[in-house]
């Protein structure tokens, strides 16, 4: 398989190390199976004659032309991770330039694989219009502004969609191209997981900063104060709507097109947070739990744990005490 990974001026370090270490990894590890798979053949191409790391690094890049023609397309992130200085790199000439190269790859048939901030330059081409798409999940409001055609699912850590692959935030690199491999060979990816200490992650949601994402919107972020401050309570969203001077529509319309959340979701998001840390922090049982975080019993709890985030009560304390 040819696989190109395009490098855009100030790419991520730790993303672009993550992508050719493990298929670097594959490599090595693969005669080591009872069934040998063929190489990956990966050649770090650019479109600039010289590109530098966001950390200042000169890279070993060949020409996009000279490189072999590709099976695979591989767009780490670029190194911009607030939204000031990623608006201005996305109105670069290089960014429209790589929309024409994704573009024209596309045509071709060639399957495009982004992660992180790589994954707005990937929707700015308009290729993921109509494709389910995860990103970066501090930057999900502003994703889902600029690109309201894309069917964002961030609670994903990656989303494969047509000939298209996207991860999540920074180290979801290493997931992107571990699933990548997993297409080859599960067997493969299986031992570079092991050789790289890499468990199982199909989630981000366990990493959201809610507050966080709150805070691009001045009515979520009232919200979510008052939420917090509620928790314990049964939700009554004209409680919180009355509360925040608005209407009960007005705050769903407004959670919808920030968060791409309702407002019940978005409670449930939030108890599940609390509940998190207070399984980490305390010896409390679950129905204690439960209780402050607005739950009449642990079941409902265990329930959304298991469902949400993958994990039952014991994975999340035995993970705790370990760390």
């Amino acid at each position: 398989m040819n696989i190109t990974v395009l490098a855009l001026d100030s790419v991520f370090d730790t993303g672009l190390s993550a992508v050719l270490d493990a298929f670097t990894t594959a490599n090595e590890l693969a005669p080591m199976l009872e069934a040998p798979q063929p190489a990956f053949n990966v050649t770090l191409a650019a479109i600039r004659p010289t590109v530098r790391s966001a950390q200042g690094m000169q890279l070993p890049v060949v020409p996009l032309a000279s490189a072999p023609a590709p099976d695979l397309l591989i767009l780490p992130a670029i190194g911009h991770k607030m939204p000031v200085p990623l608006e201005a790199a996305l109105a670069s000439a290089e960014v429209a330039e790589a929309g024409a190269v994704l573009r024209d790859m596309a045509g071709q048939g060639v399957r495009i694989a982004a992660a992180c901030i790589g994954t707005f330059v990937l929707a700015e081409s308009g290729l993921l219009d109509g494709e389910e798409a995860t990103t970066t999940w501090w930057l999900t409001p502003m994703f889902r502004q600029r690109y309201p055609l894309v069917r964002l699912d961030a609670q994903r850590m990656v989303v494969a969609s047509g000939q298209f692959i996207t991860a999540g935030a920074a180290l979801s690199h290493l997931d992107m191209s571990l699933a990548l491999i997993r297409q080859a060979s599960p067997e493969l990816a299986a031992m570079v997981a092991r050789y790289l200490v890499v468990d199982s992650r199909p989630a981000q949601s366990a990493y959201v900063i809610s507050d966080h994402l709150a805070h691009a919107d001045p009515l979520v972020a009232g919200f979510d104060r008052w939420v917090r401050q509620h928790l314990a309570e049964g939700f009554q969203l004209e409680a919180a709507a009355a509360a925040l001077a608005t209407s009960k529509r007005t705050l769903a319309r407004r959670l919808q097109e920030v968060l791409g959340k309702t407002p019940v979701n978005y409670v449930q998001d939030l108890r599940i947070e609390r509940a998190v840390h207070l399984l980490k922090t305390s010896d409390q049982n679950v129905d204690r739990i439960a209780e402050q975080v607005g739950y009449r019993d642990g079941v409902t709890l265990r329930t959304l744990l298991r469902r949400k985030l993958g994990k039952g009560l014991r994975d999340i304390r035995v993970t705790a005490r370990s760390a």
